[in-house]
């Protein structure tokens, strides 16, 4: 691959020039490498929560109360004793990279656990199975737990689980999903729900498109997707549309900002591949219609890609709500085959997955706002890495409109996850590790 891109940042300021693609690929790249190392290593601890809980008595999730099985403790008060003793028993070895950090007073912890335990295991739980079973044992000793109470804490701690697949009810979270809630070969990545981006990335919408297609495009990689003549094509799209190559994405809205449309948008970025020899004039009809052509599919692709997140940005932007994203999705690359006689991003997937979104998100279905989707969803999953990016930024442009908000479903993921530098600002990161 002889392709070379410049990075720019989320404010449009060049960060790297004359980059290989090849060097923003999952395979090599540190930053994705620890990002995506990082996310399989960390879990949230509430302790806050798991203090409530038990104050409450209010055990395993909604509609759950065991009265006469209520505990008062100080747990937050204790937060630094019980941050030890699960640093302590969560390590292999002295010196590894075990990172326990205490966090917004006490109410919460992040845990990474070494990455042994990572390494070693044929899943990636270890995060919240070792935080979880940590913490109950640290509070379970900190506070000389009897053997008849000791259950209540841990069902504080684990909530439902194994009754339930998951920890319903639970303290404890990680970004991805668990194992079982994976829809096939490498979805685990794409399987993070487009609010907890958000949250983590503290609603910068470039960052948090950012997170998401890194997270999506490593996915990709995983799933055997981007093998062979694949590779390029994938790295391409990436690029341009995740990582604001050559400054595409944030020199296109703007320019767009204050006036632009969805079709405005488009107009910009066929006049840009036009103007960069990536299409050229084909044939023009007596109407006047002119068709295009490429010499390069996966560089028209990844203008594809740009122009759509370009025009999310735009179009959610001045609503300030994510809701229209779908049609955005849609619209966009509808306006581009119609302008070009070319193909839109994902050869038509991402238009493909707009419709049925519509649908699930808002329409007479109804079942969730935007924020709850994400890669591995059976309407989503259809287009990899490219559609579900642009569905992070709109919820980052959110002013609250949604009923299932970031505030509502992720308030503790975005409190510790974006304490990590290269989760919250990723582009930064992955410039400075090419």
């Amino acid at each position: 691959m002889a392709d070379t891109i410049d990075l720019y940042s989320d404010r449009g300021a060049k960060l790297q020039s004359g980059v290989d693609i090849s060097a923003i690929s999952p395979m090599k790249n540190a930053a994705i490498k620890k990002i995506v190392t990082g996310i399989k290593r960390t879990a949230a601890v509430d302790l806050a929560g798991i203090e409530k809980t038990l104050a409450t008595a209010a055990i395993g999730g909604k509609g759950r109360k065991i009265p006469g099985r209520e505990m008062k403790l100080d747990i937050v008060k204790n937060s630094d004793k019980i941050k030890s003793a699960v640093a302590d028993m969560i390590k292999v070895e002295s010196g590894d990279d075990t990172n326990v950090e205490s966090l917004n007073g006490g109410k919460q912890l992040l845990v990474q656990v070494p990455s042994a335990r990572i390494d070693v295991a044929a899943e990636y739980v270890s995060s919240l199975t070792c935080a979880a079973s940590a913490t109950t044992q640290a509070i379970i000793d900190q506070f000389k737990i009897g053997m008849f109470d000791a259950p209540t804490v841990k069902s504080a701690v684990w909530g439902q689980y194994p009754q339930t697949l998951d920890m319903v009810g639970g303290n404890v979270k990680s970004i991805v999903e668990i194992p079982q809630k994976d829809e096939g070969f490498g979805y685990t990545l794409r399987n993070v729900m487009a609010n907890h981006l958000a949250a983590t990335c503290k609603n910068n919408a470039m960052n948090t498109a950012a997170l998401c297609s890194i997270l999506e495009n490593t996915g990709v990689f995983e799933m055997g997707d981007a093998i062979g003549i694949q590779e390029r094509h994938r790295l391409l799209a990436f690029s341009y549309q995740g990582l604001n190559a050559n400054n595409l994405v944030y020199g296109t809205v703007k320019a767009q900002g204050k006036t632009g449309t969805i079709g405005t948008v488009v107009h910009a970025c066929v006049e840009k591949a036009i103007a960069d020899k990536v299409i050229t004039a084909d044939k023009k009809f007596a109407s006047g219609y002119t068709t295009y052509k490429t010499a390069d599919v996966g560089k028209w692709n990844a203008y594809c890609a740009a122009a759509t997140l370009a025009a999310t940005l735009v179009n959610c932007g001045a609503m300030r709500a994510p809701q229209s994203v779908s049609a955005v999705l849609l619209y966009t690359n509808d306006l581009i085959e119609k302008e070009t006689s070319l193909p839109g991003c994902d050869f038509g997937k991402v238009e493909g997955a707009a419709v049925g979104f519509s649908f699930f998100s808002h329409s007479i279905y109804g079942g969730g706002g935007p924020g709850v989707f994400n890669g591995n969803h059976v309407v989503t999953r259809h287009s990899k890495g490219l559609a579900v990016p642009c569905v992070a930024a709109a919820v980052a442009l959110d002013a609250g409109v949604q009923i299932y908000s970031p505030a509502k479903t992720s308030g503790l993921v975005g409190d510790v996850f974006s304490a990590v530098d290269e989760f919250r600002e990723p582009i930064k990161a992955v410039a400075e590790a090419v």
